[in-house]
């Protein structure tokens, strides 16, 4: 009779736990009420272990989902970065930037260097640290962005693609720069960052010095 009731118990909290979404609690309860009994654990302790079991779950669900939502055309990491390839490359600033604190004060970070600089790796690699920070990301090449930007328009559905990417914490825009684009596209490229200054943070890569970037915006 006790066994049968213990039975009856047991697939009422499987079924509470699932009607929840708690999966992971319910694929460790059982093991870990045996493991605390046996260890003479706290309930406290016993709980303790099983909620954190779920929270990392799902957090490390939700950094994988940040990251692939970024669409970055490849993670990169600091971890593999080689610095001593590129003297000018200061290490200590660039590990400050990857805490994210610029973005908290809705600041940019723009990398300039010529071709071969790994100036997208460097982007992505602190993009791809903004995600795992549970911060929101997106990545466009400039080319990219200014043509979804255009079609946009053209349908009548630029107020939702803005809306949308407003959401972002973090913009990543590569290679400014490198493939041209018309009097309309730098209208457009110019309205969006203008449109997202001192709300959030871009982090732009381009081979152009300064002083040429009137050559792309006029």
């Amino acid at each position: 009779m006790a066994q049968g009731h213990r039975m009856s118990n047991d697939l009422q909290i499987r079924s509470f736990l699932k009607r929840l979404r708690l999966p992971v609690v319910a694929q460790n309860y059982s093991r870990l009420a045996e493991e605390a009994a046996a260890n003479n654990q706290t309930f406290q302790d016993y709980l303790f272990a099983l909620l954190e079991g779920e929270v990392i779950q799902r957090e490390d669900h939700a950094q994988k989902l940040r990251l692939l939502r970024a669409l970055f055309p490849v993670i990169k990491s600091l971890d593999n970065f080689d610095f001593s390839a590129i003297p000018s490359a200061n290490k200590a600033p660039i590990l400050e930037l990857s805490r994210s604190t610029f973005i908290d004060r809705r600041e940019n970070v723009i990398l300039i260097g010529s071709y071969g600089t790994d100036k997208t790796h460097l982007a992505i690699s602190l993009a791809a640290s903004t995600c795992r920070q549970g911060k929101k990301v997106r990545f466009y090449t400039v080319a990219g962005l200014i043509n979804e930007l255009l079609e946009a328009g053209s349908k009548l559905k630029l107020g939702k693609l803005e809306s949308a990417l407003a959401k972002c914490d973090l913009i990543l825009l590569d290679e400014l720069g490198f493939v041209p684009f018309g009097k309309e596209g730098a209208e457009a490229l110019f309205t969006f960052c203008s449109s997202r200054y001192e709300r959030s943070s871009l982090i732009i890569t381009t081979n152009l010095d300064f002083a040429r970037w009137k050559e792309i915006f006029n």
